[in-house]
């Protein structure tokens, strides 16, 4: 398995997807070759060089379940992978629901499959033990921190939470973008935020993913469930060979079995998998990506 690192495809907000017209790219990958490697974009994921890498345990038994090579390209963000699939850079990313629902309203990256919901709460927003916020309503006049602007987890299903509670984002509290979950817990760390919205999966997971110990921290609020937790996403461009065998892959790879290893990937290990859902599998999301300002039938 072999990591690259590709510069941002673009540091633009979510608009940025929507395009006049395609974009004629050349593949880096041999899209009818069954001896090509199956090549993904992802965000980096651990940073302790004592724990197994999510990214490289997934890429080791991706390895092993499809026969195939797998090299995987570090990007910065959310939506580079989305660039980064769209261009025909790689031939994968795994994204989360709402990156996945922008993507798949596009019209220009495929759904290969998607892992279904739950009725668990998604969010939280996390905050210091000794914080006056004991509810919700209580982030009024305060800053929170969101991950990143394409994040389930770490931003539209905790604003939607917040506006379920009658507050309105940089009208009753101050937004900052972290970067990611990891910035999001050091802003609250340094005290430079009141609070910082998380993925529930992240605060079960403790050091080094959760980076507060049991009476540090305290969760505010619960977000609503999600009707698809994360979807892989491929190119247009791959073969139907290409794409059983990445099919096949994830489910041998995202097996209960495997979940502990997986890390902060483990979550998606538990959930039922559809192949090739059809579109309208996220039209849910439509109305929480409302709230966040973003409107879906805009991204096409």
């Amino acid at each position: 398995m072999r990591r690259y690192t590709l510069p941002a495809l673009g540091m633009f907000g979510i608009a940025a997807l929507a395009l006049t017209g395609c974009q004629a790219a050349a593949s880096d990958a041999q899209a009818s070759d069954e001896d090509a490697p199956i090549t993904i974009a992802t965000l980096p994921l651990g940073e302790d060089p004592t724990a197994e890498n999510p990214i490289e345990v997934f890429a080791e038994l991706f390895e092993e379940a499809t026969g195939r090579e797998v090299e995987v390209t570090d990007v910065p963000d959310y939506l580079s992978v989305v660039e980064a699939i769209r261009n025909d850079h790689v031939d994968i990313g795994i994204m989360s629901g709402f990156p996945s629902a922008l993507a798949v309203n596009t019209g220009e990256v495929d759904a290969l499959v998607a892992f279904e919901g739950d009725d668990e709460p998604v969010s939280t927003c996390v905050v210091l033990e000794d914080s006056p916020i004991q509810e919700v309503e209580d982030f009024k006049g305060k800053t929170v921190a969101f991950a990143d602007q394409a994040s389930s987890s770490g931003y539209f299903m905790p604003v939607y939470m917040l506006h379920e509670a009658g507050l309105e984002q940089d009208v009753d509290y101050e937004a900052i973008f972290a970067g990611g979950h990891e910035g999001s817990f050091a802003a609250l760390a340094q005290g430079q935020v009141d609070a910082a919205c998380t993925a529930n999966m992240l605060t079960e997971l403790g050091a080094p993913m959760f980076p507060f110990a049991d009476g540090e921290w305290r969760g505010v609020g619960q977000s609503p469930s999600m009707s698809v937790q994360g979807t892989v996403l491929g190119r247009q461009s791959l073969d139907e060979e290409t794409r059983t065998v990445i099919a096949e892959g994830i489910a041998e790879v995202f097996a209960p079995e495997n979940e502990e290893r997986l890390g902060a990937m483990g979550s998606f290990a538990t959930l039922g998998q559809t192949v090739a859902p059809d579109a309208s599998l996220y039209a849910s999301f439509a109305e929480i990506a409302g709230v966040a300002g973003v409107e879906l039938e805009d991204l096409e």
